[in-house]
Parts: structure tokens; sequence; C-alpha cells
């Protein structure tokens, strides 16, 4: 701890020197512009991480570490973000909601993952980490939200990008792709074509106690599950420039999907010898279309943006197993026909009142989900088994935000008006299970900051939010696994859950980050694994508990080592760009849980979170990166994390050709050490839960750059805040 603290007040002490620029009458004059302009991380100087009191932004477009590979891998990578035992992702210990360009996905679970494993990361340009959304962001946000901000920049004439990454382990893993983008005039364009085919394979070990029993029974349970990803994806957008203080945005993507699972499992116990070979086939396809007018009204800054946008998802798994329990044969089919409707229409107003200090912003949405799934099942008998489920959510909001700056302090106060109306219906051998939810709340938020001094400030915020029961939670045809001793399926009863944020964050020289915050969530759905008492099938499902409270702390800071073995005139000179920089970048998260309505049988821990991000300038202008994470013994959640969970990986980049081609060579999970082992306890059932996925692999990237790479970079985009900013590809 004294080493680190050392450390930080070099860290100081070295900002401040790259900042000792003496405030002549220019300088002055320029910073002033700088204050009125968009807050970006770009500038005089080339940063991949800038810290901010309401927001984190990492740039993904030129980091090494993090533009190959998929966007969930990038978002996977970037401090403070930690996945879950049960594959969600969090953000200093809080839910998150994504948002791609401003608006958020419809989709959820392992759908949404899926999709942001087929969205490649050099498309994107950065990620905004929002830790405590205001009310110009929905109330149904959890408790944090990560915004995906997809390429922005246009060069004049035609320019291409080609880019291929080769993974493999023993699986072989190609992913090419072409990028084309260009401006004529007033209008600029981009278009991506690329294809996946990735495959891959998990092996997971269930070691279960059916607590009903007397004496107890035992069941073990093996799984080998290999996994074919096929999708071809097709990326557009135009941005027109009506006049100079409009622009009309229209955003096209398609993304077709053709997936393989085959399945080998096992179970073991007492007089019981079953086996069982399957695989499921699945189609899908998301449809998304978005078209955005933007606009400044005057020159007092006062702006308007108005976004509509709609997404079409479908997909259509087909699941065919055979087995032998005890000597008999047994089989289980399973056809599934899913289908999602998205509309989405919201307006952004803002009016600065520069002479007070003083600004509004106010907005609306509307915001139409429509699901149909419908499934047919055989166990062992020809008869069908239908299970319809059909979903519909109607929103609609308006808010209000106020910011105000008296002298050293920032207030920021808002209200959100939401109106839901969601209905569900399930259907299983005829017997309907309807449920009807309508809400109409207010949710306020409230902030405040102080400017410790140019560098520094202190900031504490509350925030009032829900977490709508998505489909996914709910579907009853939502299913992993189905044979005599293992179901799963959703949970139609669930009710949406309310949280109340706080958070208190000091924020240091840009790069600095020091805080923590205190959730209270009513109602929270959990993952949980559930039996029947006095049967021997394992349920996969959610449920809902009363309350759960989680205090966690965080810090995230760098130690520029530069500083240590430059010269202090090289170290200025490196810190105007982080790409010529030798650092290592630390997070550290502590995450406390308790859940009232559940009975732990192990003794609650808290829980810590550790990750580091090294660069490290090597001869001949090479780049190496390197990465790792670990999550130690602790209780996450409701889950007993009984070995941690950890992963190093390893990259080295070289530019050729004026940087026009740029190849990189990448080892993830090298120790090969990234593997689940927890503790689930639940009604009736314990389970001691292993899952060991081929994390390890290894891959070859290369991207290559060509056309009318001369000629000067234009951008059409019109600079309003970015939280007013919405759906698609283009910005």
């Amino acid at each position: 701890m004294k080493s680190l603290s050392i450390a930080l007040c070099l860290l100081v002490t070295g900002s401040i020197f790259a900042q000792e620029t003496p405030k002549t009458e220019e300088n002055k004059s320029s910073e002033k512009t700088n204050e009125l302009k968009e807050v970006t991380i770009y500038g005089n100087k080339k940063q991949h991480l800038k810290v901010e009191s309401d927001k984190t932004t990492i740039n993904v477009r030129d980091n090494a570490m993090l533009n190959s590979g998929s966007s969930l891998e990038a978002v996977k990578k970037i401090p403070g973000v930690i996945t879950s035992p049960t594959g969600t992702i969090t953000l200093n210990s809080k839910g998150v909601t994504i948002y791609i360009d401003g608006a958020p996905s419809s989709l959820s679970g392992t759908d949404l993952q899926n999709y942001l494993s087929t969205l490649p990361a050099n498309a994107i340009e950065k990620v905004e980490l929002i830790y405590n959304p205001g009310a110009s962001f929905d109330a149904d946000a959890s408790g944090s939200i990560i915004n995906i901000v997809t390429s922005t920049k246009r060069k004049k004439g035609l320019n291409a990008s080609f880019n291929i990454n080769y993974n493999f382990n023993k699986y072989q893993k190609p992913s090419p792709q072409i990028l084309l983008n260009g401006k004529v005039k007033d209008l600029s364009w981009q278009t991506m074509l690329g294809y996946n085919y990735i495959d891959s394979e998990s092996n997971n070990r269930n070691d279960q106690t059916f607590t009903s029993f007397s004496p107890e029974e035992n069941l073990y349970q093996k799984n080998l599950a290999k996994f074919t990803n096929r999708n071809l994806y097709f990326r557009t957008g135009t941005n027109y420039k009506l006049n100079e203080k409009s622009n009309l945005l229209f955003n096209y993507n398609l993304n077709l999907g053709n997936d393989r699972i085959v399945n080998e499992s096992s179970t073991t116990g007492t007089g019981i010898d079953f086996s069982n070979n399957g695989h499921s086939k699945m189609k899908n396809s998301v449809n998304e279309l978005s078209l955005q007018y933007r606009t400044k009204l005057d020159t007092l800054g006062r702006t308007f943006d108005i976004t509509a946008y709609s997404n079409f998802f479908n997909r259509n798994p087909n699941t065919i197993s055979t087995g032998q329990n005890n000597g008999e044969s047994t089989f289980f089919n399973g056809k599934i026909d899913f289908n999602l409707a998205n509309y989405y229409l919201k307006y952004d107003f803002s009016i600065p009142f520069n002479k007070f200090n003083f600004s509004i912003n106010t907005g609306g949405k509307f915001n139409y989900i429509k699901v149909e799934d419908k499934g047919i099942y055989n166990l062992n008998t020809a008869s069908n088994s239908v299970v319809d489920f059909d979903y519909d959510e109607t929103n609609l909001a308006f808010y209000v935000e106020a910011r105000k700056k008296i002298k050293k302090f920032n207030f920021t106060a808002g209200l959100r008006f939401e109106d839901y109306k969601v209905d569900r219906i399930a259907i299983q051998e005829g017997d309907e299970t309807k449920v009807n939810f309508k809400n109409t709340n207010f949710f306020p938020n409230v902030s405040a900051m102080y400017e410790i001094n140019e560098n520094m400030n202190l900031s504490a915020s509350y925030s009032k939010k829900i977490q709508q029961a998505d489909y996914n939670v709910l579907d009853p045809n939502n299913f992993a696994n189905f044979d005599q001793y293992n179901t799963s399926q959703g949970n139609p009863f669930l009710d949406p859950t309310f949280f109340d944020n706080f958070e208190l964050k000091l924020n240091a020289f840009q790069f600095v980050s020091l805080g923590g915050n205190y959730t209270i969530a009513k109602d929270i759905n959990r993952f949980i694994i559930n039996a029947e008492p006095g049967e021997l099938v394992s349920n996969q499902t959610f449920q809902q508990f009363d309350k759960t409270k989680t205090l966690s702390f965080f810090a995230s800071f760098p130690v520029p080592l530069d500083y240590f073995f430059k010269s202090k005139e090289e170290f200025k000179k490196r810190m105007n760009n982080m790409d010529n920089m030798n650092y290592i970048f630390f997070n550290v998260n502590y995450i406390k849980a308790t859940t009232e309505g559940y009975d732990f049988s192990f003794k609650n821990k808290p829980i810590w979170n550790y990750s580091a991000q090294a660069q490290f300038i090597l001869p001949w202008g090479i780049k190496n990166s390197m990465s790792y994470f670990i999550l130690p013994k602790g209780t996450w959640e409701i889950y007993q994390i009984t070995k941690p969970i950890q992963q190093f990986d390893i990259s080295f980049n070289k530019e050729f050709m004026n940087k026009n081609l740029k190849i990189g060579l990448h080892c993830f999970d090298v120790f090969n050490t990234n593997e689940i082992n927890a503790l689930v306890s639940s009604t009736n059932l314990e389970t001691k839960f292993y899952q060991k996925p081929d994390t390890r692999t290894f891959r070859i990237s290369l991207t290559y750059n060509f056309g009318d790479l001369s000629l000067k970079k234009e951008n059409t985009e019109i600079n309003i805040e970015k939280n007013q900013s919405g759906g698609g590809f283009m910005k």
C-alpha cells in the first residue's frame, strides 16, 4: 500500500509537469474556446482513457489492446467491467444496460451477448462508461450504462480498410472484414461487410445434492458442448449535411447467423446411469434501421435531436437428442420459433442560458416491444408439448433536467416520468398464465460536483431506477438443457426491480478515479438452480428476492513507467501521445452484497476484483500490450466462488508502410486458467458448478488501409452532448 501511495504521488507530480505551460493571453483564449466544445477524449492529447465526474471514456479504435476481436471482448477488458459467474456484465458492481450509439439495445441475455460477439471491435470509436445515468437516460437502466459509440471519422474520396482476425487453438476461427467509407460534397457514408466462422467448446460439470431426500441423493453430471457460430454482417450508414447547422443520418444493419451446438452429456447417481447425445441447429437474423435528425437552433447553443429506430430479431433453434437411461432408449426433440419487434422514437431539446451558467435539457420517448415465442417439445413421447409465450411492452417517457454552476460547484437535478404497460401470456399444456403490469412513476436524480482545483473534483449523486424483467428471464421456452434430469425455463411471474443508487467519487488528472457506491434493489431477480421436493430433476430458472443491498468501493489509477525510466522532457512529450507511453493501469473493486429472503448455506464473504492493463514500447516500433484480471474466492451476489477466476492476455502489434499496414500477434488466457468453480444453494438442491470454456486462443490480426488516405479528414457531426445521440452505426 505504501508503494502505491508513492506511485500516486509521482503520478500527480508527472501530470503537473506535463501541464506546465505558461498561460499567455493566447493560451487563455484557446482554453476558453475548448471549454465550449463537446467533451471528447481527442484533441491536443491523444489519450486512451479520460475520467470525468459522470463518465469514463475509453478509446477503442486506436487502442491495440481492445481493437481486435469482437465488441464483447473489448467491453470485458475495460477497467471496472466484471463478468459474473452467470455471464452477465457489471460495472463497479452495478448492473449494466448496453447502449449502441446512444440507444438502448432491445436484446437481452444470450441474444445480446451473441450480437456483441458479431460486432467487430474495430467498428467502435469509443466506449462511454456512465456510472449513475441521469434523467435523459431511460429509467430502465438498473445502475449504469455502457454506451458503445461506433466509428464517426470520414475522409474525402473513397477509402477502404481490409481486416482479418485468424483465431485458432484446437479449432480454426477466421473473421475477414472490409470497410469502405468516404465523403462526396455534403454526403458522407460508410459500409462494412464481414463474416465470422467461430468453432469453440465448453466443458461443464455439476455435482448436485438433493436435500429433500432422506438420506440425501446425489447426481454427478457432465456435459461437453461444441459450438459452431457462423454469421454474415452488413452495416451501412449515411450522414447528410443539410446546412451549416443540421444533419440527417440514416443507418441499416443486417446480421445473419447459422449456428450449431453438439452436446455429449451423462448423469450418474444411485441406480442411475444416463447418457445423452444431441445437436441443435439455429438460424437467426437481426435487422436494424435508424433515422436521426440533429440541428443547432441558434448561435446560443440550443439544440434539437430526434431519433426513430426499429429492430427486428428472430431465431429458430431445432434440437434433437437421443440417449440411454439404464439401458432404455430415450429421446428429446425441441423446435422454437422466436420473433421480436422493437419500435423506438425519442427527441431531446437542450436550452442553455450561458449568461447565468444554467441549462435545461428536456425530451421524451415512446418505445414498443413485442415478443412471440412458440415451442414444440417431445420428451420420450410422440405427443407434442406446446408452450406459447407472448410479451408486449409499451413505454412512454418524458424528462426534464437542469444544470447550474455556482463558483466551484456544479449541480444537476432531473426528473423522469415513465409510464409502463407490460402484458405477458404463457400457455403451457393448455394452462394459461396471464400477468399484466402497469406502472406510472417518477424517477428523480440529483448530483453535485465540487471542483477542488483545475485537475481534481469530488462528486456525489443519487438516482432512482427500474429494471423490467425482460423476455429472456420470463420466457418458459428459454431452455438450454432438457432431459430426464434437467430443465431450464424462464419465470413469467417476475416483477420489475426498483433501485436506489448512491455514489461518491473523486476524480483527478483525467486518469485517476476513487470512490464507492451503495445500491438498494427491491424484488431483484437472480438466476438459480432448484428442485421440487422428492424429484431428482434440477431446474435452471430465475427467482425473485425481497431486497439486496450492495456496498462497493473502487479505485482506478495509472502508473506512468516513463516517469521513472525516461528524462523529464521525454516524459512530458509522451504524455501528449499515449500510443508512445509505457504505463500500467490498475483497477481494484471491493463488493459486499447482502440478500434478504435468501438463506445462504455458506458464509457470505465480500469479494475483491483486481485487474491491470499495461503497454510497453519495444524496439523496432513494436507495441506490447498485456492485461490480467483475477476474481478471488468470495460471494458474488448469491453464488459462492470456490476458486479464483483469472486470465492473462498478451499482444504484440507492429505498423508498416507508413502505418497503412498493421499486424498483430495475440494470445488470450495464456495459462488457460479462466474457469468457473461456484456453489449455488437453493430450495431442495445444492449445486457445485464447474465450467471451462476454451478461452486459450491465439490470434493473428492484419489490417490494411488503402484509398485516398492523403486527403483531409472531415466530420459533419453536430457537436451536441453524447447522451442526446441515438441509434445506429453512423454519427
